[in-house]
């Protein structure tokens, strides 16, 4: 502020020299209304001067006024940004917490997942096993049934076949006495034919003889 005074009052000392000193000067003799004249001029000077000063002073203290402002502002400014990293950091921790408490929620639930999928391979294990058994006992069965049937099947056509034999047998010798006793009884009627002639007409009717 102390250079803008000097360069004010600089500036006023150079008009009023250049607008009146110089034109007196100029003349041939200095005269008392030139003096009274200058008189005039520097007490005009120095009220222009205190006005000026005032002004300054007025102007200084806008700007110091300004200045606090800026203080205030500036202080604020770094309020607001201690304000916002403290906010800032305390968002980042809030965030860094939950996200490890998501972490750890993911990962709980991975591996109960992992459990669910192990549990889901057990039991897909147990009835692959489940299902080798009831093949095998299935196969078992079967053989046994197929085996006990084709048995069945083989003893009794090996029954009816020896039954089927002895009755062939038993009527073969049936058969084989009655003719003998056929033969025996022909033998007899024809020995008694010989002796009978009505009852050798009949046996030759009967083409016994």
């Amino acid at each position: 502020m102390t250079k803008i005074k000097m360069g004010i009052s600089g500036i006023v000392i150079y008009l009023l020299i250049s607008g009146c000193v110089l034109p007196a000067l100029a003349l041939d003799s200095f005269t008392q209304a030139d003096r009274e004249r200058l008189v005039r001029m520097e007490a005009t000077q120095t009220v222009f001067m205190q006005q000026v000063d005032k002004r300054l002073e007025q102007v200084d203290k806008r700007f110091e006024q300004i200045d606090k402002r800026f203080e205030q502002i500036d202080k604020r400014f770094e309020e607001l940004r201690t304000d916002m990293n403290t906010r800032f950091e305390l968002s980042r921790s809030d965030m860094n917490a939950r996200f490890e408490l998501l972490r750890t929620d993911m990962n709980a639930r991975f591996e109960q997942v992992d459990k669910r999928f192990e549990q889901v391979d057990k039991r897909f294990e147990q009835t692959i096993g489940m299902f080798y058994a009831l093949s095998a006992i299935f196969t078992t069965l079967f053989a046994a049934v197929f085996s006990f049937a084709w048995w069945d099947r083989r003893s009794v056509l090996i029954t009816a076949r020896k039954t089927a034999e002895e009755v062939v047998d038993e009527n073969a010798r049936g058969i084989q006495e009655t003719t003998l006793i056929v033969n025996r009884l022909v033998e007899v009627l024809r020995s008694y034919a010989d002796k009978d002639p009505a009852f050798r007409d009949i046996m030759q009717l009967a083409h016994l003889l």
